[in-house]
């Protein structure tokens, strides 16, 4: 099915990752059929898309973009009917994930694509349960993904590439940024460049290096900055200064290797885990986390904005 004739797309499942995607879509002019078994799932998916759309106006509607092309549907069937692409959101357990495939595969037409947020689990282990494995994709998102770009699109071993160029063409087409990693690997690529990160910080903490409120601030004021700008081979080859990354590796290469060799490998015992979640509390006290969530993504916004703006980027 063309990109352009998507005018439907189904999400199922609306915790905080299938409510942002349905804001998502509802900005860019889409119908969106909803639907989540758990008890209260309307109310917090409107009070979500709610909260997301001064964010979403202010980045700029599409043609037809409207809070009244939502509904909610209470049968997984009634939700999919029509649906010209569906966004699943459901629980990261592979049995679950299985059973909601076949159900999602039963009741929608072939050529429809099936794309999981799924923020680890391999799409292989997933599509055999489904008559046509064929059109199941990983499209996973970064959060809050109705306002960052990436998303991460991989085919199992039965996708077709024509899925993948379909899933790939309707992202870009709504104004996401996919990329597609050319091997299945459990947590994709940013989560685990994400995972590379927490296990430092959790192991700094653990030996008392440095308190949680030390951690985000060096992130934060500092490479998270340059972060926001370019990845970090990029950022590295400036850093080398006339002959780039050449000269980089050749005067850093021997002591990123020996501080590769000092990281930590920390345990998430339950003191490790007083530990952080104390920390946060003290980092955060006195802040609401609405006003945390409300200001990032305006802050998000504006980096966004300056680096379209940007021809020399990347």
């Amino acid at each position: 099915m063309s990109t352009a004739t998507i005018r439907r797309v189904a999400v199922v499942g609306t915790g905080v990752i299938g409510a942002s995607w349905a804001a998502c879509f509802l900005s860019r002019g889409l119908q969106v059929a909803a639907t989540d078994p758990s008890s209260g799932a309307r109310q917090r998916l409107e009070h979500a898309v709610m909260q997301h759309w001064p964010t979403l106006v202010t980045a700029g509607l599409a043609s037809g973009a409207s809070l009244g092309n939502l509904t909610f549907h209470d049968s997984l069937d009634a939700a999919l009917e029509g649906a010209q692409f569906v966004q699943e959101n459901g629980p990261e357990r592979i049995d679950a994930k299985r059973e909601l495939f076949a159900a999602i595969d039963a009741a929608t037409a072939s050529d429809v694509v099936i794309a999981s947020s799924s923020s680890g689990l391999l799409i292989s282990d997933v599509q055999t349960a489904c008559r046509h494995p064929e059109r199941v994709v990983l499209g996973h998102p970064f959060n809050p993904p109705h306002l960052i770009p990436l998303v991460e699109v991989i085919g199992g071993r039965l996708t077709s590439e024509t899925a993948i160029r379909a899933a790939i063409d309707f992202y870009r087409a709504i104004g996401k940024r996919p990329i597609n990693p050319q091997k299945e690997i459990s947590g994709h690529i940013a989560n685990r460049l994400q995972a590379a990160l927490w296990r430092e910080a959790f192991h700094l903490v653990s030996i008392g290096a440095a308190t949680v409120q030390d951690i985000d601030d060096a992130i934060a004021y500092g490479p998270g900055l340059r972060w926001a700008v370019m990845g970090p081979f990029a950022n590295l080859h400036l850093s080398g200064g006339a002959e780039g990354m050449r000269h980089l590796l050749e005067h850093l290469g021997a002591p990123i290797e020996n501080w590769w060799a000092q990281l930590g490998t920390p345990a998430m015992t339950p003191d490790l885990k007083r530990m952080v979640i104390d920390g946060v509390d003290a980092a955060l006290a006195g802040r609401k986390d609405s006003d945390l969530a409300a200001q990032r993504d305006l802050i998000i916004l504006d980096v966004l904005r300056a680096k379209a703006a940007a021809s020399a980027i990347p």
